[in-house]
């Protein structure tokens, strides 16, 4: 589980900032700790494309800082805020159509390891009118479920964001820039 609780560059949840905010928010159990890690960024983050918002955040200390990112960036917040806390925390994806049914895009989100539960996944990515993410273990309530074809679950749980991920956040300086260079993998046939 070390590879879950390490700060990195993009995890950094050795930022102080970050180690406040992680610190403020410690309930009395893991569970309730990671409720409330998640209800905060899920919350207190607006959604980059939402709210039309500048700058296009990558890290969590610039996420907590702009306190606006894509569900990539919000999800590396989360992660450093669980991390801090002492809570294995990684990085899931899915694959989902983008604008129209022929487009598609990686949407990120997290896995929160719970002693009761295990790998549990979480989308603080910010609710909407269509969208109602929630934290209910060891039931899944996503902000999004794939339903048409080439849309999937990336089964893995990684320690760190995808490059492509990372790459896309970093090379891209607005949100409307973003939104036309959303990052996707290549899905070979089975």
């Amino acid at each position: 589980m070390e590879a879950f609780l390490r700060a990195t560059e993009i995890i950094d949840w050795d930022h102080p900032a970050v180690l406040e905010l992680a610190q403020s928010l410690k309930g009395v159990s893991t569970q309730e700790t990671a409720r409330r890690c998640f209800e905060w960024v899920r919350d207190e983050v607006r959604h980059t494309w939402d709210y039309k918002m500048n700058p296009v955040t990558c890290t969590a200390s610039e996420v907590l800082a702009a306190r606006t990112g894509y569900c990539y960036a919000k999800s590396h917040l989360l992660a450093a805020l669980l991390r801090a806390n002492g809570i294995p925390a990684g990085l899931s994806y899915q694959r989902l159509t983008a604008y129209d049914d022929a487009t598609f895009c990686l949407h990120g989100l997290n896995s929160v390891y719970l002693p009761e539960h295990g790998w549990y996944r979480i989308d603080a990515r910010g609710n909407k009118e269509t969208v109602d993410a929630q934290f209910t273990p060891p039931l899944e309530q996503l902000a999004f479920k794939p339903g048409v074809v080439g849309e999937l679950d990336l089964p893995e749980v990684m320690p760190d964001p995808l490059p492509e991920v990372v790459a896309a956040l970093r090379s891209h300086k607005t949100y409307d820039e973003l939104a036309d260079n959303l990052p996707d993998i290549i899905i070979e046939k089975q």
